[in-house]
């Protein structure tokens, strides 16, 4: 019996589970219940795993928001496919910033921080049969509440161009607040184009409508900020002034109307570019903080409330499209320019003579396409008969590190020629090898005519740092003064080449000369030697007049060099390698100093090589030299050195040889002709790659020094990375300054990224400069402003790559506040409009500032309330000191564009 009574037991217990097993779930038989159900896992989910794991999962960020992300999840209810997005920022303070434009547009309307939003997956994204809204907005309301969740919830509804939505928040077991926004998109009531109306708009949502609103006091909290931008002018408003004067000759009229001002006119690289300005205008925001308004008159006397009132003004510039990346070439400048002279630079290898190129070889591309004979007959004038003093004196607008880059200086002949080739035909080779053609052919003119070659020196030492070229041009000015010298039979070695070592005092070293000198004539004597005495006759030495040792360009320094080390003697190194010269010094000094002898020229002209044996000379007082002269202990002890006083000494050797002659009777050391004839050899077989290769490095350099020239003010940031620009120049341009003919890819993609480089320091450039003119009344302001876009723009730079090409287009939006001091330096950027522009559109809203109203005006009413006042203060005592807000209302909009959000929180 008993084990029958337990098999009955485990009979029934099986029984049980099987029906337990087989439960039916009434709350989700229909498919509005799983509809909700489903809804509620996902929103679980979400809940559970946290922004951090959605960070790691699958949640993606908004690029036009600042830290705002969202993930999302598809449903399909009633034949229909729904789509449901969670938007959070990773931030955990639980407030919404004011007035940030960067916020998404239901956290600025609603101040709401995370939502969901649920639309349907179709071609507009919104709901626009209002049932299907409710209906759609109840069912994530349940689901939420069944969550415990306080997630805000907004479904999109009518036209998409309103920007419509409905919403609803859970706020607890108490409030409740639902959402409602619309948009009035044209004809804007003109009551609510003012404060006043909007003032009463919103007082309509919570008081009797019977209630003259006028006449009553509601205490309504009220913020404001008002967006203006500093105008604009277009063609017509800035050709008035010549429009003016019509009774002015035709002259005067063309120039007023083609003189238009550009804002860089007068900036260092004007004369081959009108660069766009990369700072179109500025935003200013106005901020009025939280009052409270108890009336509509208040309203009205906000409205007419001077924009200087504001608590806070935020300006913010408004950047041009082209400086927020490379643009490889679209933005004209000296980089696009460089970039194509490298293009040209890599096809010159193609031929052996500059000829072939002008000549329409097969290798050159169709599309160059040489400018008409009037651009280039210009060019050439620019270059050789419109010069002034200025222009040829290059010495202050170099660069500090200029001199790394073997190029030329910026105001040079040469550096002027690779300027304009850069715009010469878009910088073909053909183009540059018509306009070189042409250059040279203007050179040997200026040769032949004995015409100074313009912006080159004619006196002075080469400087064998720039490039052979420009060494060429300087040796040929040199030539062409000396060669029209000799033409006006001027003498070339008494007029200007007199030895360093003269004595300062000439009065005083003539009455010397007359006291000794006077049986004696001395010939080519440029003064007395003071204290110093000629060995053998105890006279008193002269310092001879002599020639100024030739220029040398660096390829003549190499062949002397070579020549130097063919002798093989290194000890008579120096003697071999200035030979002429030593010799030419020689006889001078023999002629100013007949009774001199080898010592004495040795301790005139190398005193290193004369080794004295006493401390010091007594010397020849110039007050009574006659009484001084016996007083010295003569013959002075002291002896040549060991470099002199060996056997076949090449020095004494030209001494023996060389003749007295003064400088007047030697011949020159530099042949003008001869010379001059070679530099024009040089320029007329130059080869393409050698031409190409200078005016590469030229051309940089040249660049450089323009825009080192552009005044930027007190910014630490241009000259650290203008130093840095330089630096890598001159690594960069090594391979070409070594004059290496082998032309690999890795140089020219090396020169292509230096091009990218340059771009950017132009760029930044031209922000400063623009920012430096318009803040020169507040220059500290204008380094602020420069410095956030500095920081903006610093992480692309050298990157070759863009800041619009990047993953996530960031725009710039960091805004710097005005200080009370500055604000009429702003103010003076709005110059009132004239009243060409006045007729064009009507004033409809207040706080104008100097005639402009705000393009954008946003404002939010918001009203708080006690708890104490509601039905739930008695059961809940913690409530009832609670101060919440029961409506708010945000406005945005302007007189042709209103946009409305209002939240209510209710007691339900």
């Amino acid at each position: 019996m008993t084990s029958t009574s337990n098999s009955k037991g485990i009979v029934e217990d099986d029984d049980e589970e099987e029906e337990f097993q087989h439960f039916d779930d009434f709350t989700v038989a229909s498919s509005w219940e799983r509809f909700i159900s489903e809804i509620e896992a996902v929103c679980r989910q979400w809940l559970s795993d946290g922004t951090k794991n959605l960070l790691v999962k699958d949640a993606l960020r908004m690029d036009s928001f600042k830290d705002l992300y969202k993930v999302k999840s598809e449903f399909k209810y009633a034949m229909k496919s729904y789509c449901m997005e969670y938007y959070f920022a990773i931030s955990n303070d639980g407030k919404v910033a004011e007035w940030d434009h960067t916020l998404h547009d239901l956290q600025l309307s609603f101040g709401v921080k995370e939502f969901v939003v649920i639309a349907p997956q179709s071609a507009s994204g919104v709901v626009l049969d209002a049932p299907e809204a409710s209906k759609l907005l109840s069912a994530v309301a349940i689901a939420l509440s069944n969550c415990s969740c306080l997630w805000p919830a907004f479904v999109p509804v009518h036209d998409p161009s309103r920007k419509a939505y409905i919403g609803i928040q859970n706020m607890g077991t108490v409030f409740t607040r639902r959402f409602e926004a619309d948009r009035i998109g044209s004809q804007v009531p003109i009551k609510l184009m003012h404060l006043e109306g909007l003032y009463e708009l919103f007082v309509s949502k919570f008081a009797y409508t019977t209630v003259d609103w006028s006449m009553h006091h509601f205490e309504v909290h009220f913020k404001m900020k008002l967006t203006y931008r500093t105008p604009v002018y277009d063609d017509e408003d800035e050709f008035q002034e010549p429009e003016a004067d019509i009774t002015g000759s035709s002259e005067n009229l063309e120039s007023g109307i083609h003189g238009k001002s550009q804002w860089d006119d007068d900036s260092p690289w004007s004369k081959w570019y009108s660069a766009e300005d990369p700072v179109k205008g500025f935003e200013l925001l106005a901020i009025w903080a939280e009052i409270t308004a108890e009336s509509s008159l208040d309203m009205a006397e906000l409205e007419n409330a001077s924009p200087l009132e504001a608590e806070k003004w935020l300006l913010y510039p408004c950047l041009s499209s082209n400086l927020v990346g490379i643009c490889d070439g679209i933005t004209i400048g000296f980089a696009s320019q460089l970039r194509l002279l490298i293009k040209a630079f890599e096809m010159s290898s193609e031929a052996k003579f500059i000829e072939d190129f002008v000549s329409g070889s097969e290798n050159l591309n169709s599309s160059a396409v040489v400018p008409p004979p009037t651009v280039l007959d210009r060019v050439l004038k620019d270059l050789f008969h419109e010069v002034t003093e200025a222009q040829a004196d290059f010495s202050q607008v170099e660069h500090e590190s200029s001199r790394s880059i073997k190029g030329a200086q910026p105001e040079s002949l040469f550096a002027q020629f690779c300027l304009h080739a850069l715009w010469f035909g878009n910088c073909s080779m053909r183009a540059i090898a018509v306009l070189w053609i042409e250059f040279v052919r203007e050179v040997r003119w200026c040769w032949e005519e004995s015409q100074s070659l313009p912006r080159m020196p004619a006196n002075g030492t080469i400087d064998l740092s720039t490039c052979l070229i420009n060494q060429k041009l300087h040796m040929l000015a040199v030539c062409i003064d000396k060669k029209r010298r000799e033409a006006e039979g001027q003498n070339l070695g008494t007029s200007d080449s007199v030895n360093l070592q003269t004595p300062m005092n000439f009065s005083a070293s003539h009455e010397l000369s007359k006291g000794f000198g006077r049986k004696n004539e001395r010939n080519g004597s440029a003064g007395v030697a003071e204290s110093m005495m000629l060995l053998k006759s105890r006279k008193t030495m002269h310092f001879p007049m002599t020639q100024d040792p030739p220029p040398m360009t660096e390829d003549m320094h190499e062949e002397r060099l070579k020549a130097a080390e063919a002798l093989g003697d290194s000890f008579s190194f120096s003697a071999q390698l200035e030979k002429d010269i030593l010799a030419s010094d020689m006889s001078a000094f023999k002629a100013a100093n007949q009774d001199a002898v080898f010592e004495d020229f040795i301790r005139w002209h190398s005193p290193r090589d004369w080794e004295n044996d006493d401390s010091h000379e007594i010397g020849v007082s110039q007050t009574n030299p006659m009484e001084e002269v016996s007083e010295v202990k003569w013959p002075p002890r002291g002896r040549l050195s060991e470099r002199m006083s060996g056997n076949g000494n090449s020095w004494r050797k030209i001494w023996n040889e060389a003749p007295p002659l003064p400088v007047s009777e030697q011949k020159p050391l530099l042949d003008p002709n001869r010379e001059g004839e070679k530099v024009l050899h040089y320029l007329e077989t130059l080869k393409p790659q050698q031409l190409l290769e200078q005016m590469v490095c030229t051309a940089f350099r040249a660049a450089a020094d323009t825009l080192n020239q552009t005044p930027v003010g007190q910014l630490k940031q241009i000259t650290t990375k203008t130093r840095q620009l330089y630096a890598t120049m001159a690594s960069m341009l090594k391979y070409l300054q070594s004059h290496n003919m082998t032309s690999d890819s890795d140089v020219i993609d090396d020169l292509k990224r230096l091009c990218s480089t340059f771009e950017h320091i132009e760029k930044l450039i031209l922000l400063a400069a623009s920012l430096h003119r318009k803040f020169v009344q507040s220059p500290h302001l204008g380094e602020a402003i420069f410095s956030d876009c500095y920081d903006y723009y610093l992480p692309n730079m050298g990157t070759g790559s863009g800041l619009g090409n990047n993953n996530t287009k960031k725009e710039f939006d960091k805004k710097q506040r005005v200080s009370s001091r500055d604000r009429n330096v702003i103010v003076g950027m709005f110059t009132p409009p004239t009243a060409n522009q006045s007729w064009r559109k009507v004033l409809s809203m207040g706080n104008l500032l100097n005639g402009h109203e705000p393009i954008l005006r946003e404002i939010v009413f918001s009203k708080h309330d006690r708890v104490s006042e509601s039905y739930y203060a008695s059961t809940n005592p913690k409530l009832s000191r609670q101060d919440i807000e029961t409506y708010r209302m945000y406005v945005c909009g302007t007189s042709n564009d209103l946009r409305v959000a209002l939240a209510v929180t209710s007691f339900d």
